[in-house]
């Protein structure tokens, strides 16, 4: 994670962490007029650029989403569940390029054989496939948990939202955009590897052990929270008589997801 800190003192990772807040926050900002939940989300095309981004400028990416995320969220009401919003596009924007250094070593651009079924059982297609579903998890579990602790919207609803949004844009326009993009930006030497070229690599049995946390911690996270959440699961712990069906289920929802974020956490911590 230290690369998170380093490319500040690169004047060309600072430029990129503006380009790719800008582009992200002025393709968010027209959707705010076809809300899926007033004041909450919306229909994201611009959920590419961050995946897109990861895969060219690296940690400029992560801090560029995140920070595009609040500037968009200025034209739809700023609260408390901005924080989630920002953690979360932070997460979107970091795991893509984390995990392809653990995972691949070629070209994050999936190539047209000729034939439908050679393009989808590609190899570097199908890593990318998981990798985007990966990061689109990891920031529907955290917005999703964030805002059912805040009590505003249940698991169920917001992190399948956020899941599906992420995932279905970033995984049918996100290679489009890289078979166009990512050569010319490599043919310039603009990719974040050739401006960081000294990076500091934790080990690679401990990015790999990062990386397993987080899958593990979104995968679980997601599901424990959609059965808290609709009432499926219950903690003995959350007082149901003391509270209304829904508010019982958001508490359980909170409690019983808390875990898997603490673990994904860690996970991005090691990675």
């Amino acid at each position: 994670m230290s690369d998170l800190i380093e490319m500040w003192r690169n004047t060309r990772m600072v430029v990129l962490v503006a380009l790719t807040a800008s582009l992200y926050a002025a393709i968010l900002i027209p959707f705010k007029v076809l809300p899926i939940i007033p004041g909450v989300t919306e229909l994201r095309p611009a959920n590419a650029v961050p995946v897109v981004c990861s895969f060219l400028f690296g940690p400029a990416a992560a801090w560029g989403a995140a920070i595009g995320n609040v500037i968009g969220d200025f034209f739809g009401g700023i609260g408390p569940g901005d924080l989630f919003g920002f953690a979360g596009n932070f997460a979107y924007g970091l795991i893509p390029y984390k995990a392809w250094e653990i995972l691949a070593s070629e070209d994050p651009v999936p190539v047209w054989h000729g034939r439908w079924s050679a393009y989808l059982f590609d190899a570097v297609w199908l890593k990318f496939l998981g990798v985007v579903l990966l990061a689109a998890a990891s920031c529907a579990l955290i917005i999703g948990w964030g805002l059912n602790f805040l009590g505003f919207i249940p698991f169920s609803v917001l992190g399948n939202i956020v899941l599906v949004n992420n995932l279905l844009v970033a995984s049918t326009l996100g290679p489009l955009l890289l078979a166009v993009l990512y050569p010319r930006v490599k043919r310039r030497h603009l990719l974040y590897s050739d401006i960081l070229p000294a990076r500091r690599y934790p080990p690679r049995w401990r990015r790999a052990v990062g990386l397993g946390l987080v899958a593990v911690a979104a995968g679980s996270g997601l599901v424990a929270g959609n059965l808290f959440s609709t009432g499926q699961w219950e903690l003995s712990s959350t007082p149901v008589a003391a509270l209304d069906p829904g508010a019982a289920r958001m508490r359980a929802a909170t409690l019983g997801v808390a875990p898997a974020v603490a673990l994904l956490v860690l996970g991005l911590a090691l990675m």
